[in-house]
């Protein structure tokens, strides 16, 4: 059973990858939730499209004076160290993820991920669709908010402590 990881949730801003214009992060240890970290970051390139502003809400006046990814990072870093990550489709937040790092010429430190949206496919074939929304639900968490980063990390990290 998985006791101690981060869950993160990632917002863009257009289509590329890059384009992170929130995070949050859910930090649990010994099976417990212990702290959280959301931000709004300013997104590389720095345009919205109509489909992602209206899946999240978000828009150039909510992050023309945020941070870059960069400055949020260094906030973000010591609170996972040593953490896996768990994120509900990896695949989009993972390579989110690689992508900023390569904008921004970071060094990837090569980030483990666990995908709750896979493992709920194996835990629980019988559910209409594997949403975040309809899999917490089915762990009985009830998700407001839907796609602000934080209350989807906090979603995905009541689904891993469940099922993970």
């Amino acid at each position: 059973m998985l006791r101690d990881f981060a869950a993160i949730d990632f917002e863009t801003a257009n289509r590329e990858m890059t384009s992170v214009c929130s995070v949050g992060i859910v930090i649990v240890r010994r099976g417990e939730i212990v702290d959280s970290f959301y931000s709004l970051i300013q997104p590389e390139p720095n345009y919205y499209n109509y489909w992602n502003t209206r899946v999240h809400g978000l828009t150039h006046a909510d992050t023309d004076d945020a941070p870059i990814f960069p400055e949020v990072w260094k906030e973000v870093a010591p609170m996972i160290e040593g953490l896996p990550l768990v994120a509900h489709n990896k695949n989009f937040d993972e390579n989110c993820l690689k992508a900023v790092f390569r904008c921004y010429r970071m060094d990837y430190p090569d980030y483990f991920f666990y995908c709750t949206c896979q493992a709920s496919r194996r835990v629980m074939p019988y559910l209409p669709n594997h949403q975040l929304q309809t899999v917490a639900a089915e762990c009985g968490y009830h998700l407001e908010n839907h796609h602000h980063a934080l209350a989807d990390a906090e979603a995905c990290a009541w689904i891993a402590k469940t099922i993970l």
